[in-house]
């Protein structure tokens, strides 16, 4: 089920600020950057480097995933793994709060989503 344009623009706002926030400072930002994207019921927080051999090629690193179950009116907080899949995140699996996942991320206790 579609988000509603209410909670889209909920998410622009909240996630929008997080990753301004986090941003890196302006002078490096063509070396290391923050972005996201909302896709479907989920948004992705990504970093944005240039590739190694080819600074022109930029890549996107994601960083965390959280998709909203409707249903059940909850976030569900996802991370990547070496496998290059999302998977649940045990620490914080969902929350009712798009708030309270924000926070986790930024607290990353275990470095899985800044490493």
């Amino acid at each position: 089920m579609a988000l509603s344009e209410f909670e889209i623009k909920r998410i622009e706002k909240l996630v929008g600020q997080y990753v301004e926030e986090h941003r890196p400072k302006p002078s490096i930002r063509s070396k290391l950057d923050l972005a996201y994207r909302i896709d479907n019921q989920s948004f992705v927080i990504y970093e944005i480097r240039p590739q190694w051999d080819n600074p022109e090629n930029k890549l996107e690193q994601p960083v965390a995933k959280a998709t909203y179950v409707k249903s059940q009116k909850l976030w569900k907080l996802y991370w990547m793994r070496a496998d290059f899949r999302w998977h649940s995140y045990p620490p914080l699996p969902e929350s009712t709060s798009l708030e309270t996942i924000l926070k986790e991320i930024e607290r990353d206790p275990h470095g899985c989503f800044y490493g």
